[in-house]
C-alpha cells in the first residue's frame, strides 16, 4: 500500500507538476505577456507529462538506471494511448514496467540490451492492451463526479470538498487523484475549496502553537505535517474538515468557482498557490475561447474567500468550539521543531 499508493502516487504528482503544471503556468505567462518564446517552452513542458510521470514513479520504486531511463518510452506510450485519462494509465503501466525491469536488471551480461527491452516491451505492450480502457474508465468516473456536482452542487460540493481535502492531508496525493480523474469544472472548484480548507484551516487553527513558521509551512506547504498529531488525536482534524464542508457548497452554489486549468491543480490547494494559479489559467483560457466574457470582481472575491479568508476564520472558530467541549487541548496541534 505504501509503496504503490503513497510513494508512487506522490511521485506521479511531482512528475505532473514538473511537466504539465509548470508548463501550463509558463505558457499562460507567455500568453498574457505576448512572449512567444515562453509559450513554446510551456508547450514543450506539457508535452513531456507522460515521460515525467513514468520516470518519477520508477524513481519512487527505486528502479535501476536502465529501468529508469527506459520509462520515458513507457510513459509517452501510456499517456498517449490513455487519452484524457492518461495519468491513470501511466500510473499502472509504469508500475508494471518498472517491476518487470527490476526482475531482469543486472541479471545478465548484456544488461544494456535486456533491461530496456523488457521494460519497454512490457510497458508499451501493456499500454497497447490496457491503457485505452483504463483511460476511458478514469474519465468516466471523473465525468460522473462532475455531472453529479452540476446536478447537485450543494451535496456534491460538500462531498467533493471534504473527501479531496482529507486526501490532501493523508499521505497520498490528492493532486494525482484529481489529475487521474480529470477533475475540473465545478467539481474541481469544490476540490480546490476542500484542499484550501485543510491547508489554511490547519495553519490558522494551530497558530497559537506553531506561530508564523507553522502558518507558512502548512499554509503554502502542506497540511500533511499534522498527520502525526492526527494519529494521536483524530478530533483535531474536525476544524479543517468542517471548514471544507462549509466552503465547498459556497464554492459550487454561490460563487460557481470552477477549475478549468490543469486537473492536477484541483488537488493542490494553496501549496505554492498552485490551486489559485490553476483557477486563473482556466479563466484566461475561457476568455480566450469565448466561453467566458471577462474575469470579474465576483470571480476574484470568490477565489479569495474560498481559498484564504473563510478557512482562516472558520477553522479557528470550530477549534474554539471543540476546545469548549474538551475534544481539543492546547498543544494537540503542535508541530515538531
Amino acid at each position: 500500500m505504501k509503496k504503490y499508493f503513497i510513494d508512487a502516487l506522490g511521485a506521479m504528482a511531482q512528475g505532473l507538476f514538473a511537466s504539465l503544471l509548470i508548463g501550463t503556468i509558463i505558457s499562460t505567462i507567455g500568453q498574457q505577456a505576448g512572449i512567444v518564446w515562453l509559450i513554446e517552452i510551456g508547450d514543450f513542458a506539457k508535452s513531456m507529462a507522460g515521460p515525467a510521470m513514468a520516470v518519477a514513479i520508477a524513481y519512487a520504486l527505486q528502479a535501476a538506471p536502465l529501468v529508469l531511463f527506459s520509462m520515458t518510452v513507457v510513459g509517452a506510450a501510456a499517456n498517449a494511448l490513455g487519452g484524457a485519462g492518461g495519468p491513470l494509465a501511466v500510473f499502472f503501466m509504469a508500475i508494471a514496467a518498472t517491476e518487470a525491469g527490476k526482475l531482469v536488471s543486472r541479471k545478465t551480461k548484456i544488461d544494456i540490451i535486456v533491461t530496456p527491452l523488457v521494460t519497454i516491451g512490457v510497458g508499451v505492450g501493456l499500454s497497447q492492451l490496457l491503457a485505452p480502457a483504463i483511460g476511458s474508465a478514469a474519465i468516466s468516473i471523473g465525468e460522473l463526479i462532475m455531472w453529479a456536482t452540476e446536478q447537485q452542487p450543494f451535496v456534491m460540493g460538500i462531498v467533493v470538498s471534504v473527501v479531496m481535502g482529507i486526501c490532501l492531508t493523508l499521505p497520498i496525493s490528492s493532486a494525482a487523484i484529481c489529475a487521474a480523474l480529470g477533475l475540473t469544472g465545478l467539481a474541481g472548484g469544490a476540490a480546490v475549496a476542500g484542499c484550501c480548507a485543510q491547508m489554511v484551516g490547519f495553519a490558522f487553527a494551530s497558530f497559537k502553537e506553531n506561530r508564523w513558521s507553522g502558518l507558512l509551512s502548512q499554509g503554502i506547504g502542506t497540511s500533511m505535517l499534522q498527520m502525526g498529531n492526527i494519529v494521536k488525536n483524530p478530533r483535531i482534524w474536525l476544524p479543517a474538515i468542517l471548514a471544507g464542508a462549509v466552503t465547498g457548497p459556497l464554492a459550487t452554489c454561490l460563487f460557481h468557482l470552477e477549475m478549468n486549468g490543469p486537473a492536477i491543480s484541483s488537488g493542490m490547494g494553496t501549496c505554492g498557490l498552485v490551486g489559485q494559479i490553476g483557477v486563473y489559467t482556466g479563466w484566461v483560457s475561457d476568455v480566450a475561447s469565448g466561453s467566458k466574457a471577462a474575469i470579474t470582481a465576483m470571480d476574484w472575491t470568490g477565489l479569495l474567500l474560498i481559498s484564504f479568508i473563510l478557512p482562516a476564520i472558520l477553522a479557528p472558530l470550530f477549534r474554539c468550539l471543540l476546545e469548549r467541549i474538551g475534544w481539543i487541548k492546547t498543544g494537540d496541534m503542535k508541530l515538531d521543531a
